[in-house]
């Protein structure tokens, strides 16, 4: 790709980006949120049509019009959100719209070996083409994705995050089956925000800032994950958390006591003080955002209690933890957090409408003055309250979502997975935001897959494992060790 530009409304969302890729490399490329990494790869893959610039594929410039031309030259891509269907098998799933047929009818047995054939050279034979692709853990639907690209005889497969729903585990799993295709001189576009994964699977790296190529083809293995943030950022950036302060004796501002919800968790029981952090670690399907959503009410727990400033909680109401002053930030911005078609305003007052309500009418414009004085303390650009949700990066769609409990001034707030998706200016943003919550008395909850996060931002550590705690201890007595041990051997030490 040389010199590739496109545009949109008001915006020049890449304004010319150059990125070679070889055959059987894993070309690692890495941005800030908006710096234009989903533009180019969506330019590539057909989805969007490039303004200017050119586009050549084994030597010949080619035409990009839209997704199937892509997959017809082999190029395959796996979203972030995975476009899996779960009412189908993962053989129909794999072999979606182009399904092996023979006289107008569709040959489901041929589909049925075909998948089989394809999960076994990529390492997964337990994989069940006959399964709904539904029940698959986070892992296994991501190997279901790339067999669906090989089904295609793609020869470059363009992965956008593909490890953040992944445990340390199965992200090893992932890099082994990365590393088999690319033996077969498939080449990968790799796209995260987790650097030390780059030195791991990558071979080079290109870096976009501000929709342009700042640096091309360097080595994943040698270039130093500083040098990495500098050009992402502009700036050097100390990948560390916020310095805690003491939590001072006060009272709980949230108790939980033997919280349970059948087949989910079971006995849960802890308390945070305001200005206090308590991390909940554990894998992946652990139960630590079940008990989070139960704690708000999108769930209802079978037994227990949630106390508020020492009031009870009417369990399974999302309305009562409201009025009680507990807010979430859900693991699944875009479809559990967000309305996307509709303005950061609207979503930033969705939980504080009574603030703007005049005789049943909306004021608007105290919601918009409102909305824009928050954009503009958490620099959330592109900057406009009305500008649609969709149309930001990850990074400032998380801040919309805390936007929203900073207007209704919470007393407890549950952070599930806060920086998933998000560049690590972002990150260094939003951890510095928590501690500024915690200065204000508020109560914080934080679940994260990466373990480094859980210990640094937390103030006490709970460990889940088995779908209840096994350990419970200050974060400073722990290490990433110390965590794994307990999740996989049980030992509460």
């Amino acid at each position: 790709m040389t010199d590739v530009v496109k545009r949109f409304p008001g915006v020049v969302a890449l304004g010319g980006v150059d990125l070679t890729v070889e055959q059987g490399e894993v070309h690692c490329l890495l941005g800030q949120n908006g710096a234009g990494k989903s533009t180019l790869i969506k330019v590539l893959a057909g989805v969007h049509r490039a303004d200017e610039g050119t586009v050549e594929w084994r030597g010949e410039a080619v035409g990009l019009p839209d997704p199937q031309a892509a997959m017809d030259l082999g190029i395959a891509t796996m979203y972030q959100e995975l476009d899996l269907v779960d009412g189908l098998t993962v053989a129909e799933n794999i072999f979606l719209g182009h399904e092996p047929s023979r006289a107008g009818f569709s040959q489901r047995a041929t589909a049925r070996r075909a998948a089989a054939g394809l999960l076994a050279e990529l390492g997964h034979p337990e994989i069940t083409p006959t399964t709904e692709v539904g029940a698959l853990s986070a892992a296994a639907q991501q190997i279901v994705s790339m067999a669906r690209a090989l089904s295609r005889d793609a020869r470059l497969i363009i992965m956008d995050e593909p490890s953040a729903v992944l445990d340390a585990g199965e992200v090893e799993q992932f890099f082994a089956v990365i590393r088999e295709i690319t033996a077969r001189d498939v080449a990968v576009i790799y796209i995260s925000h987790r650097l030390e994964e780059i030195r791991e699977i990558g071979d080079r790296v290109t870096v976009l800032k501000d929709g342009k190529t700042v640096s091309t083809a360097m080595d994943a293995k040698t270039t130093s994950t500083q040098d990495l943030i500098r050009l992402m950022t502009g700036r050097s950036i100390e990948y560390v958390f916020p310095r805690r302060s003491p939590v001072a004796g006060a009272e709980p501002m949230l108790r939980i006591e033997n919280l349970s919800q059948k087949g989910e968790f079971a006995d849960i029981s802890f308390q945070v003080r305001p200005g206090e952090v308590v991390g909940l670690a554990g894998l992946v399907g652990s139960g630590r955002t079940e008990i989070v959503e139960a704690i708000f009410g999108a769930t209802r727990a079978t037994s227990g209690t949630v106390t508020v400033d020492g009031r009870t909680v009417r369990p399974g109401s999302v309305p009562a933890a409201v009025a009680a002053g507990i807010g979430l930030c859900p693991e699944e911005r875009k479809s559990q957090a967000l309305v996307l078609q509709a303005s950061l305003a609207a979503n930033i007052s969705l939980a504080s409408l009574a603030k703007f309500s005049r005789a049943g009418l909306l004021d608007r414009h105290g919601e918009t003055r409102a909305a824009e004085a928050l954009l503009d303390s958490l620099d959330v650009r592109p900057r406009g309250a009305h500008r649609e949700s969709r149309t930001l990066s990850g990074g400032n769609q998380q801040k919309v979502v805390l936007a929203r409990w900073l207007l209704r001034g919470c007393k407890v707030l549950l952070l599930d997975e806060p920086t998933r998706g998000v560049d690590v200016g972002a990150r260094s943003e939003i951890y510095g935001l928590i501690r500024e919550l915690t200065d204000q008395g508020v109560a914080v909850v934080v679940v994260s897959s990466e373990i480094p996060e859980v210990l640094g931002l937390s103030d006490r550590v709970l460990v889940i494992a088995d779908r209840t705690i096994r350990h419970e201890g200050p974060a400073d007595e722990l290490d990433e060790h110390a965590v794994l041990d307990i999740i996989l051997k049980g030992d509460a030490a």
